[in-house]
């Protein structure tokens, strides 16, 4: 049978330790009640769902931005580094991904639109 340990905070300001049960039920002058021990239930009998539906794809909108023409709308990831590969440098586009929540195209910021630059050239 394995042995069940606990932690034992009867240490004087230099932390606890674990220790095995036995030790501690055989402490004479102790106290203070041992407090039993509580052991999870698998997840499956706790009654919490199993996992959250799976979130949709990222969709995003790519524009120029000295001309301001839109260069890909509703776009997924390997369609947008596709776009990317054609132009100069990351600067030069405006890159928009879509937000279910609100509803609307959110800009990404330079350090989010760096990290899809950095897939450039990298091969499927």
């Amino acid at each position: 049978m394995a042995k069940l340990w606990v932690l034992d905070s009867e240490t004087k300001g230099t932390g606890a330790n674990m220790v095995p049960l036995e030790k501690v039920l055989e402490q004479p002058g102790s106290e203070e009640p041992v407090a039993p021990i509580v052991r999870r239930r698998p997840v499956e009998e706790r009654g919490e769902p199993a996992s959250p539906t799976p979130r949709e794809p990222y969709r995003f909108r790519i524009t120029d931005v000295m001309t301001r023409q839109v260069l890909a709308e509703d776009a997924d990831a390997r369609a947008t580094v596709a776009v990317l590969e054609e132009a100069r440098s990351v600067v030069d586009v405006a890159i928009d991904v879509w937000d279910p929540e609100a509803g609307a195209w959110r800009r990404l910021t330079l350090a989010e639109q760096k990290k899809l630059w950095e897939y450039r050239g990298v091969p499927r």
